[in-house]
């Protein structure tokens, strides 16, 4: 008995005008009418889907395209606008509380919204249930976009389904997808009764014509005009010959340009003197009447322009009745008709194509043995036959499916990518930067002078330039390097004993001091400074400083401060002798983290906090390296404890990265909120998981390492690459429905610190006796 209860479609739907709707609705209808599957009934008031009588229910997620709505039928019970990524989100949920065994995604790149309808993948990173995807069009060349787009979704699809065996190659050479993920079904053809012409053309009047037919949405990749330059020539062999070409323009051809195609194409009509012999029907007919129109021509043709159609469901259909074919060699042509079973012409060639045509309207016999062979040849097309296969393709998937796990280290794309980093590209920083420091903000890739300078961002720079003292990368310059150092000086308050933050444009203090938090975070760059800058004066400078900056943070009550500080700790008593009072406020800020973990931990919320904010990870990352260098076996335990949930919550059922969005700050024990995201939830996380792999050894850690770095690159929600490789800039956030555009200091630091510690991480990966120690370099 199946498994199989309910099944799910995603793609355009009737009576939206287009080939996806067409063939998503045939499909839906066939897996429906299969043996004892039955569609589902209407939706109650709160969304759920009625029981059904029996069998196998199916539902359509109906795709709207530039705000349209359409009057769809039952079988439709949700729909996505295509530029909304809210919508997408919210698909993403009515599928998993549907109870659907496997999802049916017809994919084509223009019903979705985003760069290269990147929009989809928020909703399919967030699915717990298989997904099966057809692809109805398969790029040799896609561009970047594309290829991020595709690659994508196969990784989160179970299985994907090309309907022709070009499909398959361009699917193993091109994508390097794995041979057992892909199916070959063929597009579905209805199953209609082989007959003589006669009858219909007599219905729609052209009895004692010789017809030529075209269908389909008009656009000018379709060639009409090719055949329409052909029919003065076929009008000398069969004068009673007449080009019907059904169908209306594609809408989207119309809300660009209106009719101008259409009427371009009546006018080569008229100047070739053809009136009487071509007919434009500007119809979208339902299907009984386009078989109809099928059943009456003596000759189909689709005289396409460019060999790169996958599929063709016009082409199907018509091969499908039984009818003679004309046709350029476009990849599913090629495939269906080869052997003879159709006429293959050149592309562009109207003196081919007429010959084709008149020698096929003149030549009875061999006209009928086509169409014989045509029809005997198509009969596993039919949509019973293409429903059987999707149904055992659902069910094999169904039972071998399990949720996506992290792949290990030593496995997957993921150790490939620890191994092949981005190169460490600076020039957005150095533009990011004055005599004074790095500036907090930019309008798109613009240094934002207006918003000035903080020493947040001063200290994070300096970090870097710690980072990049190590082994193979190249040095910032000394000059750079000391003016982040001159910053953070200028922002010591010797009165206050605390750091100021915020500096106006015209290097005015805008606060006597900053937060809890900017304090701990420049104690962690002087820690690092002192330990790894290239400048041994720069070292005593920094040692110095941080030696009378930290007493004040045993009076602070931030959380992330006492992180912060304690990472500064780590790197600073590593390099000094540290005094009791010091070594003694170590073990107090690290037992305080301990002692909020103890105290708001239950079995389902196992944090220092009862909400998440940001820099989550920097937390189990202070108590992990500070056990690590105390020996301190219970920091370590409760470090890592912590960031195995944290980690659970930071990733999608497709196995991307998730930082926590700032909309889930002040939440109080709620799972994350997905937007806005930001690079410096991905460099905590980074830097905390190469830590835990330094604690406890397992690969795993690393592992979950590059996944996070991935979300820079565009493993993340919206398959949006957040940095420019060529100059090293990155993009301040994630929204909903597109990225920040802008560039600002923080972003840029995250970025390269996040990349220093996963080119170390590559480096270290060559020595595979034992894992290397890795420093900690992210300051955020």
């Amino acid at each position: 008995m199946s498994r199989l209860h309910r099944i799910a479609f995603i793609g355009n739907s009737l009576p939206r005008r287009c080939g996806i709707a067409t063939f998503t609705t045939d499909l839906q209808q066939a897996i429906a009418a299969s043996g004892a599957i039955s569609a589902t009934g209407a939706i109650s008031g709160s969304g759920a889907i009625a029981a059904a009588t029996g069998g196998v229910e199916t539902s359509i997620v109906a795709m709207n395209d530039h705000g349209h709505a359409y009057d769809y039928p039952p079988a439709v019970h949700f729909q996505v606008d295509d530029d909304r990524i809210g919508d997408y989100v919210e698909a993403a949920e009515f599928l998993n509380a549907g109870r659907f065994d496997a999802v049916s995604l017809q994919h084509e790149f223009g019903i979705f919204g985003g760069e290269a309808g990147s929009h989809l993948m928020a909703l399919l990173s967030r699915l717990t249930i298989p997904v099966i995807t057809t692809l109805h069009t398969v790029l040799a060349e896609p561009t970047p976009a594309q290829r991020r787009v595709m690659d994508a979704i196969v990784e989160a699809s179970s299985r994907v389904v090309v309907m022709t065996e070009k499909g398959r190659v361009l699917l193993r050479t091109v994508y390097r997808v794995p041979a057992d993920k892909i199916e070959v079904i063929p597009h579905g053809i209805p199953d209609f009764a082989f007959a003589a012409p006669d009858a219909a053309k007599a219905k729609f009047g052209f009895s004692g014509r010789s017809v030529i037919l075209t269908f389909g949405l008009l656009s000018p990749n379709k060639g009409i005009e090719v055949m329409i330059d052909a029919m003065p020539s076929i009008l000398k062999s069969r004068p009673d010959a007449v080009y019907v070409v059904l169908g209306a323009t594609h809408p989207n051809l119309v809300r660009e340009q209106g009719e101008a195609y259409r009427e371009s194409l009546v006018a080569r009509v008229r100047d070739l003197g053809v009136e009487d012999h071509v007919v434009f029907l500007d119809q979208f007919v339902d299907q009984p009447t386009l078989l109809d129109f099928i059943s009456m021509c003596d000759v189909y043709v689709t005289p396409y322009l460019n060999e790169a159609q996958m599929t063709s469901g016009t082409l199907a259909y018509s091969f499908g009745l039984g009818k003679a074919v004309v046709s350029t060699p476009y990849w599913h042509a090629r495939e269906l008709l080869a052997g003879g079973r159709g006429i293959l012409v050149p592309f562009g060639d109207s003196p081919a194509i007429g010959d084709a045509i008149a020698g096929l309207l003149t030549d009875d016999t061999r006209r009928q043995a086509m169409r014989e062979r045509a029809y005997a040849d198509s009969r596993s097309m039919t949509w019973e036959r293409i429903a059987e296969r999707y149904l055992a393709v659902f069910e094999a998937t169904t039972r071998a499916y399990r949720l996506k796990v992290i792949p290990r280290a030593d496995k997957g794309e993921f150790a490939r990518d620890v191994r092949k980093p981005p190169e460490m590209r600076i020039e957005h920083l150095l533009s990011m930067c004055d005599d004074t420091g790095l500036f907090q903000h930019a309008v798109h890739a613009v240094p934002d002078r207006s918003h000035g300078y903080c020493v947040d961002d001063n200290a994070r720079a300096l970090l870097l330039a710690c980072a990049l003292n190590t082994p193979g990368e190249q040095r910032l310059s000394e000059a750079l390097t000391s003016r982040f150092a001159a910053f953070v000086q200028h922002a010591w308050n010797p009165d206050l004993r605390q750091f100021r933050n915020f500096m106006s444009f015209d290097r005015r203090w805008l606060e006597d001091k900053g937060s809890e938090d900017s304090h701990g975070r420049t104690l962690w760059a002087l820690g690092e400074c002192a330990r790894s800058d290239v400048s041994p004066s720069r070292r005593r400078w920094a040692s110095a400083l941080f030696a009378e900056a930290l007493p004040i943070v045993e009076g602070f009550h931030s959380p992330r401060a006492w992180a912060f500080a304690l990472l500064g700790l780590d790197a600073y008593c590593s390099v000094t002798e540290a005094d009791c009072a010091t070594l003694q406020l170590r073990q107090v800020l690290a037992d305080r983290l301990t002692a909020m973990l103890a105290t708001v931990e239950t079995k389902d919320w196992v944090w220092f906090e009862d909400g998440l904010a940001y820099d989550n990870a920097r937390l189990p990352q202070a108590l992990l390296v500070t056990g690590l260098s105390t020996g301190t076996a219970g920091y370590v335990e409760a470090g890592l404890r912590s960031l195995r949930w944290l980690t659970v919550l930071q990733t999608t059922p497709a196995g991307f990265f998730r930082p926590v969005g700032t909309e889930s700050f002040g939440d109080k024990r709620r799972p994350p909120l997905p937007f806005d995201q930001q690079a410096l939830e991905a460099t905590a996380s980074i830097s905390a998981c190469l830590a835990a792999w330094r604690a406890d050894g397992d690969g795993a850690w690393k592992a979950e390492a590059a996944r996070a770095f991935g979300w820079f690159l565009g493993e993340n929600d919206l398959s949006v690459p957040l940095v420019d490789l060529e100059t090293g800039s990155c993009r301040d956030g994630l929204h909903r429905d597109r990225a920040n555009e802008n560039r600002g200091g923080e972003s840029v630091v995250s970025y390269l610190l996040s990349l220093a510690e996963i080119r170390q991480l590559a480096r270290a990966s060559l020595d595979r006796t034992r894992p290397v120690p890795l420093r900690v370099l992210s300051a955020l």
